[in-house]
């Protein structure tokens, strides 16, 4: 299975992702803070990050720009409760593989983190 980081600003929302997807057999480390998360990401051990757009003191499109640069191969998939099509845009654009909206819905949370590990690279 795989080894995925979830960055959440809100731990509940992170936890919650946590329990949908080791139900599944994954590993999942889950951070608040976005240099944290970048530096777990940077030791080479993840294979998916899951990123909320809003967060403290960065944007999610700017932590998945910084865990491309020292981790090209991660697959990231966005979370986000304020969907606009600019940010799914940028997000893209920058390498994140999937977009998923909150309230989390736990199929579609699941099917999509397994369709973003299946990708080649």
């Amino acid at each position: 299975m795989a080894a995925i980081l979830v960055l959440d600003d809100v731990a509940d929302a992170g936890v919650l992702v946590k329990r949908i997807l080791e139900r599944k057999g994954h590993q999942v480390t889950t951070f608040t803070e976005e240099e944290m998360a970048i530096k777990h990401a940077a030791k080479g051990s993840v294979d998916l990050a899951i990123l909320d757009i809003k967060l403290k003191k960065m944007t999610g499109v700017e932590v998945l720009a910084e865990l491309k640069k020292c981790c090209p191969q991660i697959k990231v998939i966005m979370l986000t409760g304020y969907p606009t099509l600019e940010t799914a845009r940028e997000s893209l654009k920058l390498g994140a593989s999937e977009y998923c909206v909150k309230p989390i819905d736990k199929e579609e949370l699941e099917s999509k983190v397994a369709e973003v590990l299946a990708m080649e690279e």
